[in-house]
């Protein structure tokens, strides 16, 4: 090129020669370090922009935006593959927490903590590509599992199609938020992270209560379940699930478990629900629990100064009054109500981080007691 480029100069009548060859060194591919991101490409364009005249892009202006278009478009399409990582001939969906549990071990060791024996029927939501379901159709007499997504299903006919564990396989296609549930012994699942909450619900609102449920969330969503008053993770997620069931921390699953990994590390929780549930209006005591925990460090007293929580309390008492036939004192004074419901029973120094799940029945029932009511 060299020698060439001598020749041109020496040349300098062959003009159209000299222009070929400018615009061949424009044209040619860059070294591969040179686009390693858009910002170099972004560069290049740059500096060919300014050298522009008369108003008119250059050729190499040109150019050197048609290879920043070029580079940006398969940034985008690169930055699509990692969203879309495959298996199977389709793709894990990570915007709706599709992250399969690979490791067998830890499948293993869940389905232990589990106490599947062979009479029991298993409840599993999400099943996903089916490491899991496998190992408890072995075990168990039966296994219903909730999918949604139609790839999943598909994808589990095929794994179980011809097999001995196809006739213990109950495959229901659709939302387990939205479906009723059968009866089960026990529930074993690596549920979908976004939706822990209202899964635990459910489960707890069936009837008859099953034995026992593991399950793996999030691993923060975990701690709250098995907090303790005094806690930092102590909140109402947590009285509201213990009031209901025990709940004991099994052990933590790190992300790298599962494909694709999610951002966030996991650990498995077992719900065993209470035989003897406490008769309780839980629409007031979600109420409670609400109120108190909107400051959980502040005193129970402190709590129910404010002038629209007793406005409240003032409505739901006439509400109830009205609904039971009984005449309203004109001279209510509701503040001085809940002070001596608060002082009486001892609550008013109280704060809800460290009040046990008695404590909250035992405050209910004492506001309860005077006509004084949270829905």
């Amino acid at each position: 090129l060299l020698i060439f480029f001598c020749f041109l100069v020496l040349h300098t009548h062959h003009l159209l020669l000299l222009s070929c060859f400018f615009f061949f060194l424009m044209i040619r591919r860059p070294p591969r370090s040179t686009l390693s991101s858009s910002s170099a490409a972004s560069d290049v364009y740059k500096r060919q922009v300014s050298t522009q005249s008369t108003g008119v892009m250059t050729i190499g202006a040109l150019l050197a935006r048609s290879r920043l278009q070029l580079l940006t478009m398969a940034m985008r399409r690169e930055r699509g593959a990692k969203e879309r990582l495959k298996h199977a001939g389709f793709e894990f969906r990570k915007s709706e927490g599709q992250h399969i549990l690979a490791n067998p071990l830890v499948v293993e060791s869940i389905i232990n903590k589990a106490g599947i024996n062979g009479t029991d029927t298993v409840l599993e939501v999400g099943p996903g590509t089916g490491n899991m379901t496998t190992k408890m159709l072995e075990r168990s007499k039966k296994v219903v599992a909730f999918e949604v997504d139609s790839r999943m299903v598909n994808e589990l006919r095929k794994r179980f199609a011809g097999s001995d564990l196809a006739n213990k396989l109950e495959l229901v296609h659709g939302d387990f938020l939205q479906q009723p549930l059968p009866y089960f012994d026990v529930c074993c699942a690596n549920v979908p992270y976004q939706i822990s909450s209202p899964i635990v619900f459910k489960l707890l609102a069936h009837k008859p209560p099953f034995r026992c449920a593991v399950l793996m969330f999030q691993k923060e969503f975990s701690l709250r379940l098995a907090a303790r008053p005094g806690s930092e993770e102590w909140c109402r997620l947590s009285v509201n699930t213990q009031l209901l069931a025990k709940v004991e921390h099994v052990m933590n699953v790190g992300r790298n478990n599962f494909k694709p990994p999610p951002k966030v590390d996991s650990s498995v929780v077992r719900i065993t629900p209470h035989r003897n549930p406490v008769e309780v209006d839980y629409e007031e005591w979600d109420g409670l629990t609400r109120l108190c925990f909107v400051r959980r460090n502040k005193t129970i007293g402190a709590l129910f100064k404010p002038k629209n929580v007793v406005e409240m309390l003032t409505k739901n008492f006439e509400t109830f009054c009205a609904l039971h036939s009984t005449p309203v004192d004109p001279d209510l004074d509701m503040k001085a109500m809940i002070h001596e419901v608060l002082v009486g029973g001892e609550f008013d120094q109280l704060r809800p981080s460290k009040m046990e799940v008695d404590d909250f029945l035992r405050l209910l029932a004492a506001f309860n007691s005077v006509g004084i009511h949270f829905s």
